[in-house]
């Protein structure tokens, strides 16, 4: 019978320090929890140096944000980075809570961790994620997690609506106002050019032509940017200039993801009045409010450049109301490619939904100079059109000029852009001809 003889090996022992990363986070950005995680980047510092067998990797922290979403987390994130750069063995974090209330989060973090064979230890619960049950412990503890912080929304929840039906409402950060002691107070400056909004508002100025006017005044937002259309409308909708205010406008809808949502009688409101001084007085508001309407009526395109033309020109088909287009192009050409309109309805629904042509901006100044004032020494004189036309139909090849002064001018048109522009180019053509021979 054969004899067998087994070789035993001593293992080679390499001795490689495993390099250790630990990650702690605060909700709330106050003193207290700033102290406490202070503390809690102190004693992780401590703890790794006090392993011989570890590599200290840093401490990552983040203060004043929800463990209900990860993606906000900034250096939650740069310790993921660095784990998939392979400069992470291990991770150390105080509680589950602390590293994502999220569980679909949670698992899916840890999941991706234990691909790259990192192990992440959370003390509190003395569960390692790279242990045989780690996962199974990781579900239940982190769906308690979870569901503690859907209690602690829904309680907060409850005493911010408790102090808006009492009229209180938090501090708020808002162009025009300071918050001062429990109450809003006057920035003059600010309110200055609030109330310039919206009187040139009021007047008809676009709101692209009230952010030139504010960046030519040199009045910008509190981060030194120009005004924007948008948040030149959010200051024309915010009731708070006019010295009262509505609490609960909108609402969080969900605790993960923190979306927030239109109020629109999902839950009740609360008008409060009296509660700071005045910007925006009565008269001026209720303008502004009469502006809106017209340009409503009217079809003007709020978002969008406009002319002496926008909201005169309606479609002789479908009734729909022509909108601008500024073409994009750049050259010598410019003057023949100011932009198009366009059936608002055709633009929308495709080419088939209307039988309507596209009108270049540049061929309606042509006709336009021919009916009103064919000899005047300007080519075109928008206060003819906004001292003289009502509004504009147009078909195909046909445009009604209906007059405040109930008359109607008819005449037929046709894009006679393109044509001019070749005739300007064979022009410039020549006259570099004409130079070049000069200097020969």
């Amino acid at each position: 019978m054969a004899e067998i003889i087994k070789i035993e090996h001593s293992p080679l022992h390499h001795y490689v320090r495993k390099r250790v990363a630990a990650y702690a986070r605060v909700s709330v950005d106050s003193p207290e929890l700033m102290d406490s995680l202070e503390a809690q980047v102190s004693y992780y510092r401590d703890y790794i140096h006090a392993h011989p067998s570890w590599e200290f990797a840093g401490v990552y922290a983040d203060a004043g944000i929800s463990g209900t979403a990860i993606k906000r987390r900034n250096e939650l994130q740069r310790i993921l980075d660095e784990c998939e750069a392979g400069r992470i063995d291990i991770i150390l974090t105080k509680s589950i809570s602390r590293f994502a209330r999220n569980t679909v989060d949670l698992l899916k973090t840890v999941r991706q961790l234990r691909e790259w064979n990192i192990s992440v230890r959370f003390e509190r619960e003395n569960i390692d994620s790279l242990s045989p049950d780690g996962e199974l412990m990781l579900s239940i503890l982190a769906s308690y997690a979870q569901e503690e912080s859907y209690s602690t929304s829904e309680n907060v929840k409850w005493g911010i609506r408790k102090r808006f039906s009492q009229g209180k409402f938090p501090a708020y950060n808002m162009y025009g106002y300071k918050w001062v002691n429990e109450h809003f107070e006057i920035i003059e400056e600010e309110a200055q050019a609030v109330r310039f909004m919206y009187s040139s508002f009021a007047d008809g100025m676009l709101l692209t032509e009230i952010s030139d006017a504010l960046a030519g005044q040199g009045i910008y937002n509190r981060k030194g940017l120009p005004f924007g259309k948008s948040s030149i409308m959010r200051i024309l909708d915010q009731e708070k200039y006019r010295g009262f205010s509505i609490l609960q406008r909108t609402f969080t809808q969900d605790h993960l993801t923190h979306n927030k949502k239109i109020n629109r009688g999902e839950l009740p409101r609360f008008l409060v009045k009296g509660t700071h001084p005045v910007i925006i007085e009565k008269e001026l508001y209720e303008k502004v409010e009469a502006e809106r309407e017209r340009r409503r009526q009217k079809g003007a395109v709020r978002w969008r450049r406009a002319t002496c033309f926008t909201g005169k020109i309606i479609c002789g088909y479908c009734g729909c109301t022509f909108t601008y287009t500024p073409y994009s192009r750049s050259g010598e050409l410019t003057q023949f490619q100011l932009g198009h309109y366009q059936c608002s309805h055709k633009r929308k629904h495709g080419a088939k939904s209307c039988v309507s042509r596209s009108l270049p901006l540049y061929t309606l100044r042509q006709i336009c100079c021919s009916l009103f004032d064919p000899l005047a020494e300007d080519p075109f004189n928008p206060t003819w059109i906004n001292e003289q036309v009502d509004h504009i139909v147009a078909f195909a090849d046909i445009l009604e000029f209906h007059l405040k002064a109930n008359e109607i001018l008819t005449t037929h048109w046709k894009n006679t852009a393109k044509r001019d522009a070749w005739a300007h180019r064979r022009a410039l053509a020549q006259q570099n001809i004409d130079n070049t021979e000069v200097r020969l």
